[in-house]
């Protein structure tokens, strides 16, 4: 018998060639896992929007007091490090909400908005004032803000629902001390970027 037709040999032979196969199965699957995976991380992720980007396409305040939608204002400034960590979620709350619910932003190192910082006594940023569709205020929230918080409120914003969340948890701020002479205001004269994190009494 010759050693071609022997059936160990033959055996022998294709063993390489299954090996290869399955191999190559198992990295196909493999890849397949991790792209998947990837696919899946990449849309837990905030998107990469800038906090100057996100002021620029809020709705001005005085629109956003007369076109009879309700209104989340953010009371911010470039420094606030707290409000850059939130512009990713606050931009993907705009995509959902948008539509339904005003989204402003406030500088607070802008004179012009003196009066608003008095009139809802900011002391802290971000500092958020939800509004309801004819401009009367229904809640505040004060510090960085989880964005399930976030939009659980603007959910109830939208169905003209009591507020879930308010004045209830203070996340991380950056200080803010106004002043009245009109010039920029300044946080901590300690550190310009100091955090605190406070918790208050639900209301």
């Amino acid at each position: 018998m010759s050693p071609s037709s022997d059936p160990a040999n033959a055996t022998n032979s294709q063993m390489p060639a299954n090996s290869n196969r399955l191999r190559n199965v198992v990295i196909a699957v493999v890849a397949v896992v991790l792209a998947i995976a990837l696919g899946l991380g990449l849309q837990g992720l905030s998107r990469d929007i800038s906090l100057e980007q996100l002021a620029e396409q809020s709705v001005p305040l005085d629109g956003a007091l007369n076109n009879n939608k309700p209104t989340l204002v953010e009371f911010y400034a470039d420094w606030c490090t707290s409000c850059r960590a939130m512009a990713g979620d606050m931009a993907e709350l705009r995509d959902v909400y948008g539509d339904r619910v005003n989204f402003t932003m406030l500088n607070v190192d802008n004179a012009k908005w003196l009066p608003e910082i008095l009139s809802y006594r900011v002391d802290g940023i971000p500092h958020f004032v939800y509004l309801d569709a004819n401009g009367q205020e229904l809640g505040q929230a004060i510090g960085e803000q989880p964005r399930l918080i976030l939009s659980e409120n603007l959910e109830a914003m939208t169905n003209s629902e009591p507020l879930p969340h308010v004045s209830q948890a203070i996340g991380q701020t950056s200080e803010f001390q106004p002043t009245l002479s009109g010039g920029k205001g300044n946080p901590s004269s300690t550190d310009p970027r100091s955090h605190s994190s406070q918790v208050v009494s639900g209301t």
